[in-house]
């Protein structure tokens, strides 16, 4: 008897139970995930500008434009993608300085960032091999003009550079942009050293990027659209700033030479829409390494 009147008051309570449960979950959201950019693969701002340099104003903003630019598609397909463009980066950083980090600064970088995008141990190990036994090829650095005039620098390596520069050329036709020489001057290399943003205000990074010798420190957000800042330096400093970083603390994501825009273009939100997918089929060009712009969404 005492079972029945258990089993009638679970049966009850059962509907009730289910419904409070179904209001804790919210619909799924579809998830958006990128390269780089540097993909790293290479930015849309709300917050005011300061700047630690008096001779390049390179502006301390919060990055949404990251947002709009990273790859779409299932996980699996963009880290296998991400994973191809680390191997062509080890196999231009090879060719330039060699097979050993320990000697090849560009190298212990780019590495760097492998390991902060957990890339396999053996898939590293196999990218430097192969690089070392590569056919030769070569190197270029495409100047463009995008939708709403921004400007970007298309980082190639080919061993056909007829055809590259056909793929390239008919890509930007279809997305609304042209080849544009001149637009190289736009952007300065720099020494970038990315480091998570969580519970770090802008206050404090400014006074970090001084304490550090950093010229500049921006805010942007990861794939995963996790506050990241990034402090730039000259090239030659690079290794500096990075270890100034370290010693105050700071966990380090990654460090390497960037390609940093001196002025921004605006865009508004039809204008970005439209470099993005331009950004996308760019970067699904096989030859192509990295793609940076100088974007910023138009307030």
């Amino acid at each position: 008897m005492a079972g029945a009147v258990v089993l009638r008051a679970l049966r009850t309570l059962r509907p009730q139970s289910l419904t409070a449960v179904s209001v804790r979950f919210p619909s799924p959201v579809e998830p958006v995930f990128p390269l780089a950019s540097c993909v790293q693969f290479p930015l849309w701002r709300s917050s005011s500008v300061r700047s630690l340099q008096l001779h390049c104003a390179l502006y301390a903003g919060h990055n949404k434009w990251s947002k709009v630019k990273h790859i779409k598609g299932p996980k699996d397909e963009a880290r296998g993608r991400m994973f191809m463009k680390f191997g062509m980066m080890i196999r231009i950083a090879v060719k330039e300085g060699g097979s050993n980090p320990e000697m090849n600064l560009n190298l212990a970088h780019i590495l760097e960032q492998c390991r902060g995008k957990n890339m396999p141990k053996a898939a590293i190990e196999a990218s430097i091999k192969s690089a070392e036994k590569a056919k030769p090829a070569t190197q270029h650095m495409f100047e463009a003009r995008g939708p709403g005039g921004c400007l970007l620098l298309i980082e190639v390596l080919t061993d056909n550079n007829s055809r590259s520069q056909q793929d390239i050329r008919r890509l930007l036709t279809k997305n609304g942009g042209m080849l544009s020489d001149g637009a190289r001057h736009n952007f300065n290399r720099r020494g970038v050293v990315v480091v998570p943003g969580q519970n770090l205000s802008m206050e404090r990074a400014l006074e970090l990027a001084i304490e550090a010798g950093a010229e500049d420190v921006k805010e942007t957000e990861d794939e995963e659209e996790q506050p990241l800042l990034q402090f730039i330096c000259d090239m030659t400093d690079l290794n500096k700033v990075r270890a100034s970083l370290v010693e105050l603390g700071m966990k380090i994501t990654s460090a390497g030479l960037e390609f940093v825009p001196r002025a921004l273009s605006p865009l508004d939100q039809d204008q970005l829409d439209a470099a993005s997918t331009l950004i996308e089929a760019l970067t699904d060009c096989p030859d192509v390494v990295r793609v940076w712009d100088n974007i910023q969404a138009d307030s």
